[in-house]
């Protein structure tokens, strides 16, 4: 049985597509669909309403920016459960067999056949098109800078994560910096600096690969998914965080490429 049938959605969605804004979105995470022809990796659906299917809120953040500023995005339109298209080919997380106490049925003893199926109908269509979009970005404005939008649950092995958002960098700060300071001014707003997560290379993929290589300007977030579980709140969460982009975003030298030794 092929794992993606005619019914189903494409691997990813191209929001905004004509946005003319020198600013590219995408959410790794944005959806929890999962074919039939996987069964629903033999998960519960209460499992599949946790967070470790998908980035809660993080699409509705992403599309609601992307229109604010006049930019386009992308979005996988399957669950992190079948692949992580946030992880190398190497990373045993790539398809992974647990998730935060929970094991993935769906996911063990998979063939090298049903790996490479996986890999061939989600992970490689959704990193050509983000690709595909920087390669136009790169076209239309030369130099643009990249957003990669997440969010993390308020709890994970028990312990309680007071970070409201999370701005997450490696290097390069052009944008992480005055981005916090923006955010920490408001006074009521706990903001992590490469916290629950950091920014990784080796670990994370998608903006290393698609932003950092280029030497583009660049922030991954992670909002905390307790506060954005609605249409609505994540929509306030997202003019939070465009609040304190827009005046970087709008300094003309931002668009320039820049490359920093990630091992110092």
């Amino acid at each position: 049985m092929k794992l993606l049938s005619q019914g189903d959605p494409p691997p990813f969605e191209l929001f905004n597509g004509q946005g003319r804004a020198p600013v590219m979105l995408f959410c790794d995470h944005a959806s929890r669909f999962i074919p039939a022809s996987l069964g629903q990796l033999g998960l519960s659906g209460d499992d599949l309403a946790r967070h470790i299917a998908c980035d809660i809120g993080a699409a509705d953040i992403t599309r609601h920016m992307a229109l604010r500023l006049d930019a386009p995005a992308v979005l996988c339109n399957y669950s992190r459960l079948i692949i992580d298209c946030n992880r190398l080919l190497r990373d045993p997380t790539l398809i992974p067999p647990t998730s935060d106490g929970s094991a993935i049925p769906g996911n063990a003893a998979l063939s090298a056949a049903d790996r490479q199926e996986r890999l061939d109908a989600i992970y490689v269509p959704y990193h050509r098109a983000v690709e595909d979009l920087a390669e136009t970005m790169r076209g239309r404005h030369g130099v643009a800078a990249v957003l990669a939008i997440h969010s993390c649950t308020d709890r994970m092995n028990g312990q309680f994560r007071p970070w409201e958002i999370g701005i997450c960098w490696e290097g390069d700060d052009r944008v992480a910096t005055p981005v916090m300071a923006a955010l920490r001014a408001l006074g009521s707003i706990s903001v992590g600096d490469n916290q629950p997560y950091g920014l990784v290379t080796g670990e994370d993929c998608s903006l290393p690969i698609h932003g950092m290589r280029r030497g583009w300007p660049h922030l991954q977030v992670e909002f905390r998914q307790d506060l954005i579980a609605t249409e609505a709140a994540a929509q306030k969460w997202a003019d939070i965080l465009l609040d304190a982009l827009r005046p970087t975003l709008d300094r003309s030298d931002l668009y320039q490429a820049r490359f920093y030794d990630q091992t110092t």
